[in-house]
């Protein structure tokens, strides 16, 4: 166990594409806690960042034959493999609480309010677009969805999310008097 913590980062890379175990023993001891850091940090809850670091180490395990010094060191390299992993289980995972149609009523809605915030500029803009380009803008802009998951959501074809998200866009700077100068 002395001899593992005397290894490089290299070393330890080079026994697991081996399939030496006790290299994947010392390499997880070595960035456990760096690794469950960032899952937790990305994904915000414990659980799932086990599951990340886990699902970490494993393809780190598995892909260590791949690992080539000269693009970045380990240590990044794994940091990598780690925020990939916690980026899809957040986009696989995410709580969807709110009914878009919904959301946009009750930014509708706060436009009679008196207290008008720097959001309110942001709400009369949705407010000015049709329902079926405000949706899907909310969707991606607030939600971060993409094109595919809107049109599985709507019912619609993909062009036709893509379209209705990017004309919805472009009259939200109108309606904003935003523009690209």
């Amino acid at each position: 166990m002395t001899f593992a913590v005397a290894l490089s980062d290299e070393s330890l890379i080079v026994g697991m594409a081996l399939g030496d175990t006790d290299a994947m023993a010392a390499f997880v001891r070595r960035f456990q806690a760096r690794v469950f850091g960032l899952a937790l940090s990305v994904v915000g809850d414990p659980g799932l960042a086990e599951e990340v670091a886990q699902d970490a180490f494993m393809r780190a395990w598995r892909h260590a034959g791949d690992y080539d010094p000269r693009r970045a060191r380990v240590v990044t390299w794994l940091l990598t493999i780690t925020r990939n992993l916690a980026v899809d289980a957040i986009r696989l995972r995410r709580d969807r609480p709110v009914d878009p149609q919904r959301l946009l009523v009750a930014l509708r809605e706060e436009m009679d309010d008196p207290g008008y915030d720097g959001a309110e500029w942001l709400r009369a803009g949705l407010r000015e677009l049709p329902t079926d380009q405000a949706r899907p803008v909310v969707l991606a802009v607030a939600y971060g969805w993409t094109a595919k998951e809107i049109a599985e959501l709507e019912g619609i074809p993909l062009g036709t999310a893509k379209t209705r998200i990017r004309r919805g866009l472009a009259r939200l700077r109108q309606a904003l008097g935003v523009t690209d100068g």
